[in-house]
């Protein structure tokens, strides 16, 4: 088990993948995250994305373990006295919803600084809390498109197709920057006493993620030597996807010299050394259609695990190119614990990502299955301090 927050308490309320994966990370890590829906309804990615079993999609037994459920209605005074009575055992609030939604409920973050003014105040949203996007209902290909992924083309068949890139995530990525810069706020709070706003927004941490295409776009004009650049993968021999023998996948990257010298001392072809430019720390081999052809050849002599056994032994720089469904049979996957296996109580077996980052001593657990709406209610109020006969009174009255 992961301890890292151990006695961080998060507070939750979310709704799809932005603010459920904020929570989720800050729960993979140790916190106590406890999420707060609307009764009846909640979270609906329980019920989005297909489902194992009833209210259990994938992506919620994925986006939402490691944490608490609880019901309060917002919307009512009562519901709001409640959540306010939560927040002050809280570190951290993730705001999830759209737009100004916390605020129209009267549990943003004015009125959360004024109750406790060491508040950690997390908004992860599509196109963020500011500026003339802000207001746009988003979901996660729209964080993409605004930052400028992918590249599209107008086919003949009249329809518009993506032809590169894509790839990013903005859902995931400003879960991720929303994480790193709330518990950067923990350590400014231990220091300060003060609490502190986080405005993220998916479309930002995209273009983030893809800041070597931005920054050399954008610079273009100011480069002065070219030399040793990467460009497209369609033209490149040296960084290149090779198909293998038994008709899998490898990516060689032998752009550095002396990995480009190992390669070809291994196998046997001193006479491709010279296929270098020298001029330069690294070479891509741009354009040499010859060599590319020749390294083809070259690759389709072995089998996948043949090549993979070559450059772990002979320190050369190249990878298989697995499909997801390969991934959980890889070994090196399966030494790490990457791919993780678990049981839900409702859903059963249950197969998804690890926590990426091996912490040395505590072993990644699931420590919570994804909760049913309202599953921690009692629970949690217990813990406030709340009798069952307060409890139930509140229920009775539409509260919880």
């Amino acid at each position: 088990m992961i301890e890292l927050l151990r006695g961080v308490r998060v507070v939750e309320c979310a709704v799809l993948f932005n603010g459920d994966q904020t929570g989720r990370i800050l729960g993979d890590l140790g916190a106590d995250v406890i999420k707060v829906e609307a009764p009846g309804v909640g979270d609906y990615l329980r019920e989005f994305l297909g489902q194992i079993s009833p209210h259990n999609s994938p992506a919620h037994l994925y986006a939402n373990r490691n944490k608490r459920s609880m019901t309060a209605n917002l919307r009512s005074e009562e519901g709001r006295a409640v959540f306010f009575d939560l927040l002050q055992t809280a570190d951290i609030f993730v705001d999830g919803f759209a737009s100004d939604a916390c605020t129209r409920l009267g549990i943003g973050y004015a009125e959360q600084r004024e109750r406790k003014p060491g508040i950690i105040y997390c908004q992860c949203s599509g196109f963020g809390a500011r500026g003339p996007y802000a207001e746009i209902p988003t979901h996660g290909g729209m964080m993409g498109a605004l930052a400028g992924e992918p590249v599209l083309e107008m086919c003949d068949d009249g329809f518009v197709r993506p032809v590169e890139g894509g790839n990013g995530d903005g859902t995931v990525a400003g879960a991720i920057n929303t994480v790193v810069t709330a518990l950067a706020a923990l350590r400014y709070r231990d220091r300060t006493g003060k609490g502190a706003y986080i405005d993220c927004a998916g479309s930002d941490a995209v273009l983030a993620q893809n800041w070597y295409g931005a920054v050399y776009e954008w610079n273009d004009a100011r480069i002065t030597d070219r030399r040793g650049m990467a460009t497209s993968l369609t033209n490149k021999s040296k960084y290149q996807y090779y198909e293998t023998k038994d008709r899998r996948f490898i990516l060689f990257c032998g752009i550095e010299h002396k990995f480009w010298n190992y390669f070809c001392r291994v196998i046997g072809r001193d006479d491709l050394i010279e296929h270098k430019d020298e001029t330069t720390p690294v070479d891509f081999g741009t354009g040499d259609v010859a060599l590319r052809r020749e390294l083809q050849e070259i690759f389709h002599t072995r089998t996948l695990e043949e090549w993979v056994e070559l450059a772990r032994k002979h320190d050369i720089a190249m990878s298989p190119k697995h499909s997801l469904r390969e991934i959980p049979a890889d070994p090196h996957f399966r030494a790490r614990g990457t791919v993780h296996e678990s049981v839900h109580p409702d859903a059963g077996p249950f197969t998804a990502v690890a926590w990426p980052a091996a912490v040395e001593g505590q072993p990644f657990e699931v420590e919570r299955a994804a909760p049913a709406l309202g599953q921690h209610t009692a629970e949690i109020l217990g813990e406030l301090g709340y009798e069952a006969e307060r409890i139930q009174a509140l229920a009775e009255a539409g509260a919880l």
